[in-house]
């Protein structure tokens, strides 16, 4: 009783606290069940607050992205077909866009002025004007069930990977047409750029592998065996670590750029999912849906520091 009283207490005080009271960056979990998100102050690896302080932005929520210029959270709320725009400062709902039929993977392009939704039964990506939160073209893919949709670094590509048909759409963000498809091995699901745009890498959740693709001709050039039922991925800023998560097997795996080598396995919670890096590299957050956590792994020295408990079936970890 007195344990369930100070969690009470606990919760009721993160839900009036003030961001300032915290340090940034902040990691923020969307929970899928809960249809709440988990902020983490990532200078002491704690919860300190839940978006909405009450209630839920829906029945069913997936990803989510961090805007590069300001306070803005955006959260798919699948069961509403939308994408939820969240001030994070006041910690609520400040619009509601509406984006197509069941979408799923959201990407923000980096100079913030665009957001690609992946539409799963429309096999279609919708692109959000980000001033007018409307979506301002809907491009059909080549591919079924587009699932993660991600901005090249240069912004001239979208790539969506197709998890029915086994291929990667590869959408010319000038014609606004789908102008590739990568054929993959087998259910592609992340999907990460190199800093410099020449290579994409993309997991293949059916095959447990990554495959490395070249931009100049959007052909798969090489691939890498990691754990079973590779899901997630996550590149780092300078480009020589590529971190996949392996759902079946509940690990990550960490891989050298240079040598094309998994050189850590890292143990973690139950389903790792998608993942984020702190702006300095050091610390990597991983979701690990079934185990209801976030671990926290040490970059430098691919040691798990930590499990952060946080809401019911996190779907991923953006930092901003």
């Amino acid at each position: 009783m007195q344990q369930a009283l100070q969690q009470l207490l606990f919760t009721a005080a993160l839900a009036t606290t003030s961001f300032s009271a915290f340090s940034q960056p902040f990691a923020y979990v969307p929970n899928e069940k809960d249809g709440t998100v988990s902020v983490i102050d990532t200078s002491t690896d704690e919860v300190v607050k839940r978006l909405p302080a009450k209630g839920q932005f829906g029945k069913k929520i997936q990803a989510a992205a961090v805007h590069p210029g300001n306070q803005n959270l955006y959260v798919v709320v699948r069961d509403k077909n939308a994408v939820a725009v969240v001030d994070t400062q006041q910690g609520k709902q400040v619009a509601l866009i509406k984006v197509g039929d069941e979408p799923e993977g959201i990407d923000i392009s980096p100079d913030g002025k665009l957001l690609a939704a992946c539409l799963e039964e429309e096999n279609a990506v919708a692109l959000v004007d980000l001033q007018a939160n409307k979506v301002k073209h809907t491009i059909h893919t080549q591919g079924r069930n587009p699932e993660h949709c991600v901005f090249s670094p240069d912004q001239q590509w979208l790539l969506a990977s197709n998890e029915e048909s086994n291929n990667v759409d590869v959408i010319n963000l000038t014609s606004l047409k789908s102008e590739h498809v990568i054929a993959a091995t087998k259910h592609p699901r992340g999907v990460g750029f190199s800093p410099d745009g020449k290579w994409a890498y993309v997991a293949n959740e059916a095959a447990n592998l990554l495959e490395i693709v070249s931009t100049s001709d959007w052909k798969v050039q090489a691939n890498i065996k990691v754990g079973l039922r590779s899901n997630g991925v996550k590149v780092n800023a300078d480009g020589s670590r590529i971190y996949v998560s392996n759902g079946g097997d509940h690990n990550i795996s960490v891989i050298d750029t240079a040598s094309r080598q998994v050189i850590a396995t890292i143990a973690v919670g139950q389903r790792p999912w998608n993942m984020a890096l702190t702006p300095d590299g050091k610390k990597l957050y991983v979701a690990n849906g079934r185990s209801h956590s976030v671990s926290v792994i040490d970059t430098q020295t691919n040691q798990r520091l930590k499990d952060i408990p946080v809401g019911t079936l996190p779907w991923g970890v953006v930092i901003r």
